[in-house]
């Protein structure tokens, strides 16, 4: 199997993206399957034109996008992306867009194809702080979630996608007072039992367990 794998730029001010600094440490292959590692602008738009550009390019069977969110303690899987973008900042075109269809003809939300509670299952197992999260936000991840998804529906229907969020790296919160923070070898040790957990479920239904949220 052939996966791609993908990492934001840095946006928001910040100099880096734990998301692409993490996927770029990830190992060529997994258990003899092909990992093609990218970085992706955080531009509405213009980061679904670069990922449909690499779907035609490299065909892959699996897609995952990662990105970056700080003030989250843990890796997360996202569940759901949702057929909205309404930007807090812009991004970093100066883009923002505020309460604004991705694609009119597409659903009103898009779930992942990802086994979500098994690849939180396997990296809580290994000491590695992860849990389902139920919002991908309304930003550029929220935005490249639900355009991938609505590409494999439209155009690529052997194609799965999902993603997942990563914490800020320990360098980032040096000024930033009470932000939880993730060291950089740890999100890439999720990330790779994330991605084992994907293909080990690649034929499997997710199992089934709490992933819920009260709020």
């Amino acid at each position: 199997m052939k996966i791609v794998v993908t990492g934001f730029d840095p946006f928001g001010g910040e100099k880096i993206n734990p998301a692409f600094e993490a996927v770029k440490r990830l190992p060529n292959t997994l258990k003899n399957h092909e990992l093609i590692k990218l970085e992706i602008p955080t531009v509405f738009e213009k980061a679904a034109v670069v990922m449909e550009a690499a779907m035609v390019t490299y065909q892959p069977d699996i897609i995952v996008n990662v990105g970056q969110a700080g003030g989250r303690f843990g890796i997360t899987p996202e569940r759901v992306a949702i057929n909205v973008d309404d930007a807090r900042i812009a991004d970093n075109e100066g883009k923002q867009p505020i309460d604004q269809m991705i694609q009119t003809d597409g659903a009103p939300a898009y779930f992942s194809q990802l086994p979500i509670k098994a690849m939180v299952a396997a990296m809580s197992a290994k000491g590695v702080p992860a849990s389902i999260s139920n919002s991908a936000g309304t930003f550029v991840c929220n935005h490249i979630m639900y355009q991938v998804l609505y590409l494999i529906e439209k155009k690529y229907p052997t194609m799965k996608a999902g993603f997942i969020h990563v914490p800020y790296i320990t360098q980032q919160v040096t000024t930033k007072s009470n932000q939880p923070s993730m060291s950089l070898e740890m999100i890439v040790l999720g990330l790779e039992i994330a991605l084992e957990t994907i293909l080990q479920f690649s034929n499997l239904e997710d199992i089934k367990a709490v992933g819920g949220a009260l709020n």
